[in-house]
């Protein structure tokens, strides 16, 4: 049983030295204890793979800190598997955090085309020119701005209700006109 305690101290030693070898050892020894308590964690094999990755990375990185006296390496690898996991799921609740604010951002409805050729645009630019002054003014703000209607409203220091109907009456005579000089849309 000493043999094994010698043969522990001496790989530690080994290792904390900067052995490779002392590391591929170790990591033959201890990698399915670390793979199998991030795979548990985490529920991806990709995950976990990734996790052990950066276990065996952070321990080679840190060596220098580890002491045998203190802790064992299984032990020792353990803490930093728990750590590294810890971290994981900081990144997904970020990660989903921003993919929730992207959505919010973002709705899923269908972005309209960006690809109008020119005459399309002078056209929509002469029809947004001939609306009344308040009216070509929120629309502007709205789509050449990106304003939303609260910060429209505050700008022109008018109510919200009334931004939006200048808005919806807006696009309304737009359409109409662009109906008459095109057709209706398909």
């Amino acid at each position: 049983m000493s043999t094994t305690i010698d043969d522990a101290a001496a790989l530690a030693r080994r290792f904390v030295e900067g052995d490779e070898r002392a590391l591929a050892e170790i990591y033959g020894q201890w990698s399915s204890l670390v793979y199998s308590l991030a795979l548990r964690s985490l529920g991806h094999a990709t995950d976990a793979e990734d996790a052990t990755q950066k276990v065996f990375v952070s321990a080679w990185r840190g060596r220098e800190g580890f002491d045998p006296e203190r802790a064992s390496i299984s032990a020792w690898l353990v803490g930093i598997t728990r750590n590294t996991v810890a971290d994981a799921h900081q990144a997904r609740t970020r990660e989903r955090h921003l993919a929730a604010q992207a959505a919010a951002v973002a709705p899923d409805e269908a972005a309209p085309s960006t690809e109008l050729d020119v005459a399309d645009r002078l056209l929509i630019a002469d029809e947004i020119a001939q609306l009344d002054p308040v009216p070509r003014t929120v629309v502007h703000l709205a789509f050449y701005d990106d304003l939303t209607h609260t910060q429209i409203a505050e700008r022109l220091d008018m109510p919200v209700g009334t931004v939006k109907s200048h808005i919806r009456r807006s696009l309304s005579r737009l359409r109409n006109r662009l109906e008459v000089s095109h057709g209706p849309a398909s």
